[in-house]
């Protein structure tokens, strides 16, 4: 009440002084501005107090402009909660309309229900003898295997683990698979079908086709390290053949090994020396594409970020992680700092090749991998939290399947295909049930 006193007066005497109408009273007008906050006592106090009598003087012994102190922001709050209730009911219709256009806009932009990560990289191999302790020399681990004698074939997987970890599971037992259905990296799934180290049961069988020929769809694995050459080297004592060395060719320091089967591996090189302690790490899977922008925008709905891509005269190079491994996509992929924050990543990257051209030919299609005569190379995977929910999303977006996820004699897992016709597998993560049909390993 004291701080309203000033105001009170000036109501009094100014009228009483002068003839000029009250809206042309500056004095009075600011004389006003208390008693009208003093009626909001909810807004009142979030105002510094102002007197009239020191706004009068500052404004006319000066010149200056007398500055008001902005409402604190739960004023600003209440004020613009106040305004939309007012205009709810006039703008109800037209708001949820908005909204449903909101939210389908986020459907079609956002990932696929279930949490989908990458989890596998799957390759077939005539001697797992020769393939386990090839892999173990580029650093990885075998995590898991799973034997399926009635069927004539087995399962081996390996990955790189953190340096300095012990894995300490017997692969082949329940809690290697419960790692296994449940890890945040990626495995090199090499399957064995039984009787291919001895060339049988068919005796017309000269390996498996590798890829890197005519309309070839799969081109190789990576592995990166901190020297190439130093790498190179060793493997080659070790006996390691090679498609290309490190010095030979138009881009040097890098390489492409040859595993015992004949697949490509190319040794690359870190972008930072010292920053991944393991001498190796697994970090690419490439395949070629027809279309990128159709290829890109599929893996994105399949939890992957665009990392990086670079472009020359006749290809382009898109590199996709998982979100599980990787923060913010960077804002410019085509950046050199976008570049080498993907050459850094402990995880593997799926690089797609476009090849310039190939998306205007209707006829075009590459080979995937799974055709008679030119096996290899069998699929990349993914594990979702409910195979059903993410593949009734992925026939959404118009994608159709190898196989669903109740066909076959192994229910709960599912093959969607891409838009190249690769096949996707859709694994449960935490496990996946396969009845009687698992046997345990030896």
């Amino acid at each position: 009440y004291v701080s309203l006193l000033p105001s009170a007066i000036l109501l009094m005497i100014i009228p009483a002084t002068t003839r000029l109408p009250f809206h042309r009273h500056r004095l009075l007008k600011l004389a006003i501005v208390p008693v009208v906050l003093s009626a909001l006592p909810s807004t009142a106090n979030s105002f510094a107090f102002i007197s009239p009598i020191s706004i009068a003087s500052s404004r006319f012994s000066s010149g200056a402009v007398a500055r008001i102190p902005v409402p604190a922001a739960s004023t600003v709050s209440f004020l613009q909660n106040q305004h939309r209730s007012r205009s709810r009911s006039r703008s109800s219709s037209s708001s949820i309309s908005g909204l449903r256009a909101a939210m389908s806009t986020e459907s079609e932009n956002g990932v696929i229900p279930g949490r989908p990560t990458w989890q596998q990289t799957m390759l077939r191999i005539a001697d797992p003898a020769k393939s386990i302790p090839f892999y173990e020399m580029l650093g990885m681990t075998l995590i898991d295997k799973i034997n399926f004698p009635q069927f004539d074939f087995c399962l081996y997987f390996m990955t790189t683990l953190s340096d300095g970890e012990a894995y300490t599971l017997t692969p082949g037992t329940q809690e290697a698979h419960d790692y296994l259905w449940s890890m945040e990296g990626v495995a090199l799934e090499l399957t064995h079908n039984f009787g291919t180290e001895k060339r049988l049961p068919n005796p017309e069988f000269k390996g498996y086709h590798t890829g890197n020929q005519e309309k070839d769809g799969f081109g190789h694995i990576a592995v990166s390290c901190d020297d190439v050459y130093a790498a190179c080297d060793k493997l080659e004592k070790a006996g390691v053949t090679f498609k290309k060395k490190p010095d030979e060719g138009r881009m040097k320091g890098l390489a492409f090994a040859y595993d015992p089967d004949g697949y490509w591996v190319e040794i690359v090189r870190r972008g930072e020396s010292g920053k991944i302690p393991n001498e190796f790490n697994f970090s690419q899977t490439m395949l070629r594409v027809k279309d990128p922008k159709k290829s890109v925008a599929f893996y994105k709905k399949l939890g992957m970020k665009l990392m990086t891509e670079r472009h020359f005269d006749d290809f382009s190079l898109y590199f996709l992680a998982s979100n599980n491994v990787v923060g913010e996509a960077p804002e410019d992929p085509t950046s050199d700092d976008a570049t080498e924050t993907a050459r850094n990543l402990f995880g593997p990257v799926l690089e797609l090749t476009h090849n310039h051209g190939t998306e205007h030919d209707k006829d075009f299609q590459h080979f995937v991998g799974n055709e008679p005569g030119r096996q290899g190379f069998g699929h990349i995977g993914f594990l979702v939290d409910d195979v059903y929910q993410s593949c009734d999303a992925i026939r959404e977006l118009g994608y159709g399947f190898k196989k669903e996820p109740d066909g076959g004699s192994m229910k709960g897992l599912a093959f969607a295909y891409d838009p190249d016709g690769y096949w996707i597998e859709i694994i449960k993560r935490g496990g996946i049930d396969f009845g009687d049909e698992i046997v345990p390993s030896p």
